[in-house]
């Protein structure tokens, strides 16, 4: 067993995580929504991952930009080398208390955000898209909560699919002072 979700075919040979296929980063359904899952995962575990994207985002393709980058992305050199350039561990990432989840975001070059989601509907909507979701199921409070986080680039939202983009860190790198 893995550690990972299941939604992704991958290999695990210790640190390092290879998916088997390319991931879908076209927006257009589920597959999105797991192939961020499955990067997500892979951020909070501190494995390092090798894989391949596919499809065109419906999206802005900044908001993934705080997930490893892919060794082949289907557009342009330019959009990977930016990707790889401005990757950073930690640049993005939850932790979790008691009724609450303390968000820590440093995608923007110079700038640091600490968001707090303690209103019981964001915060039960921002746990609930750990798992990619059909926006369809969600509630009149969780659509909501789902455009709130969305506005905050806390959620993709894409082809009817949403999904938390925040890892929860469970593995640092040494030294964890560098972040």
């Amino acid at each position: 067993m893995s550690g990972l979700p299941g939604g992704v075919p991958h290999r695990r040979t210790g640190r390092r995580v290879e998916a088997a296929a390319p991931l879908d980063l076209s927006g257009t359904g589920r597959e999105t929504a797991e192939a961020v899952r499955f990067l997500r995962e892979c951020q909070g575990l501190g494995l390092r991952v090798t894989w391949r994207a596919t499809g065109r985002p419906s999206y802005d393709p900044l908001v993934l930009r705080h997930l490893p980058p892919p060794a082949e992305l289907p557009s342009d050199d330019s959009e990977l080398m930016a990707w790889r350039a401005e990757h950073e561990h930690g640049v993005l990432y939850h932790r979790r208390g008691p009724d609450f989840v303390t968000v820590l975001d440093r995608r923007e070059r110079g700038t640091a955000v600490r968001l707090t989601l303690d209103h019981p509907a964001l915060l039960a909507t921002f746990l609930r898209l750990l798992e990619p979701t059909p926006v369809e199921t969600l509630d009149a409070a969780g659509q909501e909560a789902l455009g709130l986080l969305t506005a905050e680039r806390l959620v993709l939202s894409a082809g009817g699919w949403a999904v938390t983009l925040p890892p929860r860190i469970r593995q640092w790198p040494v030294p964890c002072t560098a972040i």
